[in-house]
């Protein structure tokens, strides 16, 4: 097999993850991605989650595939295929011992990641103490921060209400008004007007607060808790939805220092 340096695990695979892992990629670390077995992910088109349900995604040329054990995923590592794998606890960092672990579940709180898991720890967005429960956090809020390495303290706390976009900021949110499955009624990359119904959740409507064009949509079948996110819109209507966000790319960037730093050091 051939030998593979760094080696990176990064805990979730939405959009954000996916923006980190591309600009690991990109520099040609090996990244194994974990998700659960039914990603909550709503940006599916350019979150690499998507492989839990598809088998295989390729996000702007770069392919991954779920792989069901380590053997499998060194395999895929071998052909430049990014690993996901099932593994909500992230057990497998405990297998392979990799160099660098990056949380990137955005949770809003720490889900047990800690600081001797790996040489190198980071954690992205609020939740996490950096110089405590890992290395380096990086900022995730959007502004002047976003993207920023702090290796002392933590990241902005949460506010509760995504960044502005064009002027809103939770409008744009689709929730589960209540506990159920969600049965899309439709797709990513429609245009829709505000007061449309976009989906259902057990038969109860979600209408879209905004007009504009739908970015992210939950994967139909999922049972979610009320209050869930399901999907978002973007007021913008040109936007682009195949291609990885401008926020996820800066999210990366400073993963990508933070682990260059590190590397260089060693």
């Amino acid at each position: 097999m051939i030998q593979h340096s760094p080696m990176v695990i990064i805990k979730g695979a939405g959009d954000l993850a996916t923006g980190v892992a591309y600009r690991l990629y990109k520099c040609k670390m090996d990244v194994i991605m974990t998700e659960i077995s039914c990603p909550l992910v709503v940006r599916r088109k350019v979150a690499f989650a998507a492989a839990v349900n598809e088998g295989m995604v390729t996000v702007e040329g770069i392919k991954a595939s779920l792989a069901s054990t380590v053997e499998e995923a060194c395999d895929m590592l071998d052909d430049r295929i990014i690993p996901v794998m099932v593994d909500p606890e992230a057990d497998l960092v405990k297998e392979v011992g990799p160099t660098v672990v990056v949380d990137a579940r955005m949770a809003k709180r720490n889900l047990g990641t800690t600081i001797d898991e790996a040489p190198l720890v980071i954690g992205l967005g609020p939740g996490f103490e950096a110089g405590q429960d890992v290395h380096a956090v990086i900022e995730t809020c959007r502004g002047h921060r976003l993207g920023r390495v702090i290796y002392r303290g933590s990241a902005i706390p949460d506010t509760g209400k995504p960044g502005a976009v064009s002027g809103f900021t939770v409008e744009r949110l689709l929730r589960a008004p209540v506990e159920g499955v969600v049965k899309p009624e439709r797709s990513i990359g429609d245009l829709v007007e505000k007061g449309d119904v976009v989906a259902l959740v057990e038969n109860t409507p979600v209408r879209a607060q905004i007009s504009g064009i739908i970015r992210g949509m939950i994967q139909g079948g999922a049972r979610v808790p009320q209050g869930t996110k399901i999907g978002d819109i973007d007021p913008r209507k040109d936007t682009e939805i195949d291609t990885i966000s401008d926020k996820a790319l800066s999210v990366g960037g400073g993963v990508l220092e933070a682990v260059f730093s590190f590397l260089v050091s060693q």
